[in-house]
Protein backbone atom coordinates (compact mmCIF):
# COMPACT_ATOMS: atom_id res chain seq x y z
CA UNK A 1 0.00 0.00 0.00
CA UNK A 2 2.71 2.31 0.71
CA UNK A 3 5.03 1.44 -2.19
CA UNK A 4 1.12 2.41 -4.22
CA UNK A 5 0.90 5.32 -2.43
CA UNK A 6 4.73 6.18 -2.97
CA UNK A 7 3.92 5.66 -6.87
CA UNK A 8 1.03 7.79 -7.13
CA UNK A 9 3.19 11.06 -5.37
CA UNK A 10 6.14 10.12 -7.95
CA UNK A 11 3.76 10.31 -10.85
CA UNK A 12 1.82 13.61 -9.78
CA UNK A 13 5.55 15.32 -9.17
CA UNK A 14 6.78 14.01 -12.38
CA UNK A 15 3.51 15.51 -14.14
CA UNK A 16 3.86 18.40 -13.00
CA UNK A 17 7.65 18.46 -13.96
CA UNK A 18 6.22 17.71 -17.32
CA UNK A 19 3.97 20.25 -17.20
CA UNK A 20 6.87 22.84 -16.96
CA UNK A 21 7.99 22.40 -20.51
CA UNK A 22 8.44 25.99 -22.40
CA UNK A 23 5.74 27.61 -23.26
CA UNK A 24 3.51 25.59 -20.88
CA UNK A 25 0.44 27.21 -20.26
CA UNK A 26 -0.19 28.11 -16.34
CA UNK A 27 -3.77 27.53 -16.31
CA UNK A 28 -3.51 23.99 -17.41
CA UNK A 29 -0.19 23.57 -14.58
CA UNK A 30 -2.87 24.35 -12.13
CA UNK A 31 -6.15 22.56 -13.33
CA UNK A 32 -3.19 19.52 -13.35
CA UNK A 33 -2.10 20.05 -9.88
CA UNK A 34 -6.05 20.28 -8.30
CA UNK A 35 -6.76 16.95 -10.15
CA UNK A 36 -3.95 15.52 -8.89
CA UNK A 37 -4.65 16.35 -4.96
CA UNK A 38 -7.72 15.07 -5.36
CA UNK A 39 -6.91 12.01 -7.15
CA UNK A 40 -3.76 11.43 -4.32
CA UNK A 41 -5.67 12.49 -1.05
CA UNK A 42 -8.97 11.08 -1.99
CA UNK A 43 -10.61 14.66 -1.65
CA UNK A 44 -13.77 15.04 -3.02
CA UNK A 45 -12.68 18.69 -4.54
CA UNK A 46 -9.88 20.85 -4.95
CA UNK A 47 -9.18 24.37 -6.27
CA UNK A 48 -6.87 26.92 -6.85
CA UNK A 49 -7.47 30.85 -6.09
CA UNK A 50 -4.43 33.01 -7.67
CA UNK A 51 -3.99 36.83 -6.63
CA UNK A 52 -2.57 38.51 -10.14
CA UNK A 53 -0.60 40.80 -7.64
CA UNK A 54 -2.81 43.54 -7.43
CA UNK A 55 -3.79 41.83 -4.14
CA UNK A 56 -7.21 41.15 -5.98
CA UNK A 57 -7.98 37.21 -6.09
CA UNK A 58 -9.46 35.16 -8.58
CA UNK A 59 -10.14 31.34 -8.74
CA UNK A 60 -8.05 29.89 -11.02
CA UNK A 61 -8.72 26.05 -11.07
CA UNK A 62 -11.64 23.87 -9.65
CA UNK A 63 -12.29 20.56 -10.20
CA UNK A 64 -15.90 21.06 -9.71
CA UNK A 65 -18.36 23.84 -9.73
CA UNK A 66 -18.84 22.66 -6.09
CA UNK A 67 -15.53 23.84 -4.41
CA UNK A 68 -15.73 27.13 -7.13
CA UNK A 69 -19.08 28.55 -5.65
CA UNK A 70 -17.45 28.21 -1.67
CA UNK A 71 -14.23 29.73 -2.72
CA UNK A 72 -16.26 32.37 -4.68
CA UNK A 73 -18.11 33.23 -1.76
CA UNK A 74 -15.41 33.55 0.16
CA UNK A 75 -13.63 36.02 -1.97
CA UNK A 76 -17.48 38.10 -2.01
CA UNK A 77 -17.06 37.86 1.49
CA UNK A 78 -13.42 39.18 1.65
CA UNK A 79 -12.55 36.13 4.90
CA UNK A 80 -12.86 32.24 5.24
CA UNK A 81 -9.70 29.67 5.68
CA UNK A 82 -8.66 29.76 1.50
CA UNK A 83 -8.45 34.23 1.79
CA UNK A 84 -6.83 33.40 5.61
CA UNK A 85 -3.96 31.57 3.81
CA UNK A 86 -2.85 33.31 1.36
CA UNK A 87 -2.95 36.35 3.50
CA UNK A 88 -0.78 34.88 6.79
CA UNK A 89 0.65 32.36 4.25
CA UNK A 90 0.47 29.79 6.49
CA UNK A 91 -1.71 26.40 6.05
CA UNK A 92 -5.26 26.17 7.63
CA UNK A 93 -6.91 23.08 8.77
CA UNK A 94 -10.57 23.10 9.37
CA UNK A 95 -11.16 18.89 10.82
CA UNK A 96 -14.85 19.59 11.28
CA UNK A 97 -16.35 23.06 9.27
CA UNK A 98 -19.39 22.55 11.54
CA UNK A 99 -17.78 23.64 14.61
CA UNK A 100 -16.17 26.66 13.21
CA UNK A 101 -18.52 28.59 15.07
CA UNK A 102 -19.09 32.32 14.34
CA UNK A 103 -14.98 32.52 12.64
CA UNK A 104 -16.35 32.34 9.12
CA UNK A 105 -20.28 32.16 9.04
CA UNK A 106 -20.96 32.26 5.40
CA UNK A 107 -17.99 30.51 4.73
CA UNK A 108 -19.89 27.56 7.12
CA UNK A 109 -23.34 28.07 5.53
CA UNK A 110 -21.77 27.97 1.76
CA UNK A 111 -19.09 24.88 2.61
CA UNK A 112 -22.36 22.55 4.48
CA UNK A 113 -24.66 23.57 1.78
CA UNK A 114 -22.50 22.01 -0.67
CA UNK A 115 -22.15 18.86 1.47
CA UNK A 116 -18.46 19.55 2.20
CA UNK A 117 -17.80 18.62 6.09
CA UNK A 118 -13.72 19.65 6.34
CA UNK A 119 -11.25 21.33 4.72
CA UNK A 120 -7.45 22.14 4.30
CA UNK A 121 -5.64 25.34 2.62
CA UNK A 122 -2.32 25.86 2.02
CA UNK A 123 -0.54 28.85 0.90
CA UNK A 124 0.93 28.98 -2.75
CA UNK A 125 4.21 30.60 -1.52
CA UNK A 126 7.79 30.97 -1.95
CA UNK A 127 10.03 32.74 0.80
CA UNK A 128 8.27 35.81 1.62
CA UNK A 129 6.01 35.94 -1.62
CA UNK A 130 2.37 34.37 -1.25
CA UNK A 131 0.57 34.20 -4.83
CA UNK A 132 -2.71 32.46 -3.90
CA UNK A 133 -3.66 28.98 -2.27
CA UNK A 134 -4.63 25.63 -2.97
CA UNK A 135 -7.62 24.26 -0.99
CA UNK A 136 -9.03 20.74 -0.53
CA UNK A 137 -12.34 19.68 0.86
CA UNK A 138 -13.69 16.40 1.47
CA UNK A 139 -17.51 15.22 2.76
CA UNK A 140 -16.23 13.85 5.67
CA UNK A 141 -14.85 15.25 8.80
CA UNK A 142 -11.73 14.58 9.74
CA UNK A 143 -7.73 16.59 8.93
CA UNK A 144 -4.81 15.52 7.16
CA UNK A 145 -1.96 13.21 8.58
CA UNK A 146 1.48 15.30 9.04
CA UNK A 147 2.71 13.38 6.18
CA UNK A 148 -0.26 13.87 3.49
CA UNK A 149 0.25 17.93 4.88
CA UNK A 150 3.42 17.95 4.12
CA UNK A 151 2.73 16.31 0.85
CA UNK A 152 0.27 19.03 0.11
CA UNK A 153 2.74 22.03 0.64
CA UNK A 154 5.06 20.26 -1.87
CA UNK A 155 3.10 19.93 -4.66
CA UNK A 156 1.77 23.65 -3.63
CA UNK A 157 5.29 25.06 -3.80
CA UNK A 158 6.19 22.78 -7.08
CA UNK A 159 3.37 24.70 -8.75
CA UNK A 160 4.13 27.84 -7.03
CA UNK A 161 7.83 28.06 -8.38
CA UNK A 162 6.48 27.02 -12.18
CA UNK A 163 4.13 30.58 -11.99
CA UNK A 164 6.62 32.61 -10.15
CA UNK A 165 8.70 31.27 -13.37
CA UNK A 166 6.39 32.12 -16.07
CA UNK A 167 5.83 35.43 -14.77
CA UNK A 168 9.91 36.34 -14.41
CA UNK A 169 10.31 35.06 -17.62
CA UNK A 170 7.50 37.25 -19.44
CA UNK A 171 8.43 40.59 -17.56
CA UNK A 172 12.40 39.10 -18.79
CA UNK A 173 10.82 39.51 -22.37
CA UNK A 174 9.00 42.58 -21.73
CA UNK A 175 12.15 44.49 -20.44
CA UNK A 176 14.31 43.03 -23.25
CA UNK A 177 11.47 44.42 -25.73
CA UNK A 178 11.24 47.68 -24.07
CA UNK A 179 15.44 47.70 -24.62
CA UNK A 180 15.18 46.89 -27.84
CA UNK A 181 12.72 49.37 -28.55
CA UNK A 182 14.98 51.87 -26.73
CA UNK A 183 18.16 50.77 -28.73
CA UNK A 184 15.97 51.06 -32.01
CA UNK A 185 14.72 54.73 -31.22
CA UNK A 186 17.41 55.62 -30.51
CA UNK A 187 19.51 55.05 -33.90
CA UNK A 188 16.41 56.55 -35.48
CA UNK A 189 16.72 59.84 -33.43
CA UNK A 190 20.27 60.27 -34.33
CA UNK A 191 19.22 59.91 -37.81
CA UNK A 192 16.82 62.91 -37.29
CA UNK A 193 19.17 64.63 -36.03
CA UNK A 194 21.31 64.59 -38.62
CA UNK A 195 18.84 65.34 -41.26
CA UNK A 196 17.33 68.68 -39.15
CA UNK A 197 20.79 69.56 -38.66
CA UNK A 198 21.89 69.11 -42.46
CA UNK A 199 18.20 70.93 -42.92
CA UNK A 200 18.93 74.18 -40.76
CA UNK A 201 22.21 74.40 -40.94
CA UNK A 202 22.51 73.77 -36.95
CA UNK A 203 24.45 71.82 -33.85
CA UNK A 204 23.14 68.12 -33.10
CA UNK A 205 22.51 69.41 -29.92
CA UNK A 206 20.02 72.11 -31.25
CA UNK A 207 18.34 69.56 -34.12
CA UNK A 208 17.64 67.35 -30.93
CA UNK A 209 16.04 70.14 -29.40
CA UNK A 210 13.78 70.88 -32.18
CA UNK A 211 12.63 67.57 -32.38
CA UNK A 212 11.88 66.78 -28.90
CA UNK A 213 10.20 70.07 -28.68
CA UNK A 214 7.87 69.46 -32.17
CA UNK A 215 6.69 65.95 -29.82
CA UNK A 216 6.32 67.36 -26.80
CA UNK A 217 4.23 70.16 -28.31
CA UNK A 218 2.15 67.58 -30.65
CA UNK A 219 1.46 64.28 -27.81
CA UNK A 220 3.58 62.50 -30.52
CA UNK A 221 6.27 59.78 -28.86
CA UNK A 222 9.82 61.40 -30.10
CA UNK A 223 10.80 58.12 -32.01
CA UNK A 224 7.50 58.28 -33.81
CA UNK A 225 8.72 62.01 -34.84
CA UNK A 226 12.20 60.90 -35.37
CA UNK A 227 11.01 58.03 -38.09
CA UNK A 228 9.01 60.56 -39.81
CA UNK A 229 11.65 62.65 -40.37
CA UNK A 230 13.71 60.44 -41.64
CA UNK A 231 11.34 58.81 -43.93
CA UNK A 232 10.91 62.59 -45.10
CA UNK A 233 7.11 62.28 -44.48
CA UNK A 234 7.94 65.42 -41.75
CA UNK A 235 10.20 68.39 -42.10
CA UNK A 236 10.15 70.68 -39.24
Amino acid sequence: MTKTREGQLLETFVTLADTLVADYDVVDLLHTLVEKCVALLEASAAGIILSAGDGELEVMASTNERSRLVEILQLRAGSGPCVESFTTGLAVAIPDIDNTGDKWPKFRQGALAQGFASMHAVPLRLRATTIGSLNLFWDRTGGLSTADTNTVQALADVATIGILQERAIRESDIVRQQLQHALSSRVLIEQAKGVVAYTHGVHMGDAFDKIRGYARNNGLPLADVAERIVNRALTL
